[in-house]
Formats: structure tokens, sequence, C-alpha cells
């Protein structure tokens, strides 16, 4: 959409000049009473609009338009995000972990990630940041704190949020050998909670936690291999709560939900988000599609990585970025991106898990997904992604890709243009209910992956509490 330039106008609260040229025939006692009657009139109009003021309190509503997208901004809580408490822990559970931030995780020194509430460190763009992947805890928790439909009076709540910094405990004790030791924080955790008197209002089915690593982080078994995780998740009151995370067990997660992964951008304003879209349906995408990993030894959800690498590599039409090098661009937020904007399809491989921060990016950058498992988006993040998964991805079965050399190129390029034309839309549509607004704004205009989990949760909680009462 294009906007004509408005032709200049004159400033606001500016009067229009005179030149020498011009001259009053008045006199001075017409002069005076025009000046008496002006000033009568002026403190007429102001205390009209003081009284108009305190009568009326102001909710300023505003409602923009572009292709397929709608985005409406209030100053005030609306009633479609449910009212929500956040429970004032002891420091243990969350901030006094960020003290030891070097160790609270094996691989990662994340004390430049915990930076701005877990955004990371500002990028040379304004709104842009480098995210860790496993931090959506803590986004969530700063963007709660500052969020209109907060509430400090328990009373009033619907939800009831504890903010514990699950994910970044259970890295920090990966190799505690300890399974006392291991569970032992999560263990409080509950203690704690039950204690408290809100919790029995429902018995915690409108409690809630957000967590940044996937579930089975979180739910050790017994019967299966010792990879580090706890327990947090097989806790008989957790499981009366709601989980929010960025993978959801698909088997046995009920009561878990999946929410995104956070991407780089972190708008302020719909104006930044509406900018960005604009900017993701103008771009010249060269590449038919592209894939940005790396291979994976010894994990049979992975194997399918090999021959994508290896198709991609063979098809003169996608753009291959190699993670596998020590010199990798696969950690540089903008290097990632670029490939993807440039691409009509970004291939989606499972990893270490089922799903990946990928998936995400390429939604952010416009480009339509490409799935070989359905546990990578489609059971995962049903609050946030269209049920027609036709209208947004591309599912090819993991079994038949190795049937033909060229067998992803072809699939893809069987693809109409104007289907195509009409799946990016949809995925430049999802960007803003995926990613995560700037803590910083209370109201920033548009929904969020936040709003959307907070809507969900409302959803989900009316009817678990109703059919607990049948």
């Amino acid at each position: 959409m294009f906007f004509r330039k408005p032709s200049p106008t004159q400033p606001l609260n500016s009067l229009p000049c005179t030149t020498k040229s011009q001259s009053f025939s008045k006199s001075k006692e017409t002069h005076n009473i025009i000046i008496h009657q002006w000033v009568k009139f002026t403190l007429f109009i102001t205390l009209c609009l003081f009284l108009l003021y305190f009568m009326y309190p102001t909710t300023i509503t505003t409602t923009t338009n572009t292709t397929n997208t709608t985005t409406t901004t209030t100053t005030t809580c609306d009633g479609s995000t449910p009212s929500f408490y956040i429970y004032n822990l002891p420091p243990r559970f969350n901030l006094d972990l960020l003290k030891n931030c070097e160790n609270l995780n094996i691989y990662t020194n994340m004390c430049p990630y915990v930076k701005n509430n877990g955004l990371g460190q500002p990028l040379s763009k304004t709104s842009w940041y480098t995210t860790h992947q496993f931090l959506a805890e803590m986004i969530f928790h700063a963007r709660l704190e500052n969020h209109v439909c907060r509430t400090w009076d328990p009373n009033q709540a619907i939800l009831f949020y504890i903010p514990f910094y699950g994910g970044l405990h259970a890295s920090s004790m990966f190799r505690e050998a300890n399974h006392t030791l291991r569970d032992s924080l999560a263990v409080d955790l509950v203690d704690h909670v039950q204690s408290l008197p809100w919790w029995n209002r429902h018995n915690g089915k409108d409690h809630f936690v957000s967590l940044g690593r996937t579930a089975w982080d979180f739910m050790r078994s017994s019967s299966g291999s010792d990879f580090g995780a706890n327990i947090l998740l097989n806790l008989p009151p957790v499981k009366n709560m709601s989980v929010l995370t960025v993978e959801r067990q698909p088997w046995e997660g009920e009561n878990q939900n999946g929410i995104p992964y956070p991407s780089y951008f972190h708008p302020k304003t719909k104006e930044e988000m509406l900018t960005w879209q604009n900017k993701m349906r103008q771009n010249d995408r060269s590449f038919l599609f592209s894939f940005i990993g790396g291979k994976r030894k010894g994990l049979g959800k992975a194997k399918i990585r090999d021959e994508l690498v290896k198709q991609c590599n063979e098809s003169s039409l996608c753009k291959l970025v190699d993670c596998g090098g020590e010199n990798s661009k696969c950690h540089q937020p903008m290097e990632v991106l670029s490939v993807m904007m440039q691409s009509r399809f970004c291939l989606q491989a499972p990893g270490d898990s089922f799903t990946r921060r990928s998936t995400f990016d390429s939604i952010l950058a416009g480009c339509i997904p490409v799935f070989f498992s359905p546990h990578t988006a489609y059971t995962q993040y049903h609050w946030y992604l269209p049920k027609k998964k036709n209208m947004y991805s591309v599912y090819i079965e993991e079994g038949g890709v190795g049937e033909k050399s060229n067998m992803i190129e072809e699939v893809l390029m069987g693809i109409k243009g104007v289907e195509v034309e009409k799946m990016r839309e949809v995925v430049i549509g999802l960007i803003p209910r995926v990613s995560y607004a700037h803590p910083n704004g209370s109201d920033v205009g548009f929904n969020d992956a936040v709003d959307v989990a907070l809507q969900g949760l409302s959803k989900l909680v009316r009817e678990n509490i109703e059919i607990a009462e049948i």
C-alpha cells in the first residue's frame, strides 16, 4: 500500500504570520472589548474541557488496516485478555539464579543472554536482540510485569502466574548425579505454592508456569536414560496446573501447552510490527528453499538432516547454511534471517528434540516452513498456528524424502505461484502472535505471544474448573 505525501500544513500551536502592510482601523476601546470577550470565552472553554476530562476518562482506540492485517490498540485491559496475579516468589526461584549466570548452562555462558530481561544484547537495529532460544520464561515474566491486564488484587484474578525460572535451573543441574539435589528446587517450589491461600481456591487449576526449555527436561523417567532431567512436571500438584513450554510432550503432556521459541525481534509499537510485515511482503526471494542446520550423529529423529543437507547441496535452487563448523554463521541472527528472507520455503527438520527455534525465525522472515515430523509444530502450538496446516506450511513425510535425489525440490516446484503467495501472506500474518513484544511496553497495540497464551489459558482454565465442579 502506498500513501501520497501530504501537503505542508501550519505547525500546531502557531499563528499565521502577518506582514507589515497589514493594519488595524479599530479604535483602542473596541480593541479592549474584543480582548475582554476573548478572555471570557477562553476561560469558558477551559472549564468545559476540565469537566469533560474528569467526567469521561480517556480510553483511546485506534485501528490500523493493512493487507489482511488489523491491529487494535487500547489503553485498558479490554476483557479479551484475562486479569492475572503474579506471585511474589522468594528470589531463589528466579532472580537469585541469575547471580550465577555463567553456570546456568553447561555449554554456554548465559550472562550476556540474561541481560535486558532475557532479550540479550541489543543488535544494531532498534528492537532487535541476540535472544537465546531457551529464555522464553524470563521474557514472559518481564512482559507480564508491565502488562495492562495484571492485577495487584488476587480477588480479581482469573489466572495466577508462578514466575519460576525452571529452565535455567534445570540446565544448570544437568550434570548433577544426585537426583535429590537435582530435584530439590522444583520440590521446594511446589511445597511453597501449595502453602499459599489462593492455591486452594481451585486446587491449582487456575495457576500456570512458563518454562523456557522443552518438557523432556522436567520429566525424568525411571525407565529411560538419564540425560539430566528433573521431575517438576511429574509432580501431582503440577499436573493440576497449566504448563507453558517451548515443546510439549506429545503423548503425556495433557496439561502442557506449546509457546513459541523467542526470536530476535521485540517491537515496542504496532508501527514497528506493521513496517516489518510490509517489508517481508516486498522482499525479493531468489531461492526456492533453504536449510539452516547441521547433521546430528546418533539421533534417530534427526537422521532426516543428512538427506536435507545432501539434497540442498545438489540443488541450484537451494541455499544451505551448514551449522556444523566452528565458524558457522548460524549464531549470527541477521545472517540467519537474511537467508530466510531470500527464500520462499524454509526446511524445518527435528534436531536434539522435535521442535526448533528456526520455525519461528522462518515465520518472522515470511518464509513458508516445510516440516518432516508432525511434532515439530502441528502437535505443539495449537494456540498460535492455523488448524489447516496447508494454509501456512508444507508437510513431507520423512520416509519419502530419500526416495528420489531431488524429492524436496520436486515437491516445492509443484506448488503454483498463486498458492505460494497465499501461504506467504498467512505466514506474515502470523508474525505478531508468535513474537514477544518488548517487555517495557504495557500495551504495544497487537496481540503478541504472551497475549495469545493468556487468552488460551483463560478458556482452558474455565473449562477445567467447570469440569471439576460437575
